[in-house]
């Protein structure tokens, strides 16, 4: 599955799959249990496709619970770190960095919450990285599922209105005026909001 000599490294974000901290805005659906098994489902799916990847270092970057509770959830074989505090962009661009700083040529990172992301999409967003300097994913609700890079660009994720739908508008109008190479891969859904549910059939 890995190796040491690997250069590519994804990262998931996901959160410990806490009733009444997890997919919050799709309680009154689902109630609390309810939200977080969907959460727990949509993680154990995201992990069992990456594990296809040939070559590729993996890492669960988690908020919620601790180390112990993830390796129980998720398995021992897998390496675990703790998000840090702050936004979201602040918790991909210190991801990037870590990763960047620890020798990797190329660094993605995915999300749990998007059930039809294949270890295959994956794989051409790295491909992608040969020929872009930033990779995105777009999901149907304006924001992305994946991004890549092959150096920390931190502009990228700061100004950005998080879990709104034009965070992908807003960066790719970054994107535009750091005159970057942007790759684009094929558009999927997450699972995040009430709507999303129909195209899970719940």
């Amino acid at each position: 599955m890995t190796n040491n000599n690997t250069k590519n490294c994804l990262i998931i974000f996901t959160r410990y799959p806490e009733p009444g901290k997890t997919k919050t805005r799709l309680i009154p659906i689902l109630g609390a249990e309810g939200a977080a098994n969907l959460h727990r489902q949509l993680t154990e799916t995201v992990i069992t496709q990456v594990k296809e990847l040939q070559n590729v270092l993996m890492e669960v970057h988690f908020t919620g619970g601790n180390q112990q509770l993830m390796q129980t959830w998720l398995g021992e074989n897998l390496t675990y770190k703790q998000q840090i505090e702050g936004d979201l962009g602040k918790r991909m661009a210190t991801a990037f960095k870590t990763a960047f700083n620890n020798g990797i040529e190329q660094a993605v990172i995915i999300g749990s919450d998007c059930p039809t992301l294949t270890s295959q999409i994956i794989a051409e967003a790295f491909a992608a990285l040969f020929q872009h300097e930033l990779v995105l994913g777009p999901a149907t609700d304006g924001g992305y599922y994946l991004i890549g890079l092959k150096r920390l660009i931190p502009e990228l994720f700061l100004g950005i209105n998080w879990g709104t739908s034009e965070v992908l508008q807003e960066t790719v109008k970054i994107a535009e005026n750091l005159k970057l190479a942007v790759g684009y891969l094929t558009t999927l859904s997450d699972i995040d909001r009430p709507e999303d549910l129909i195209s899970l059939n719940l």
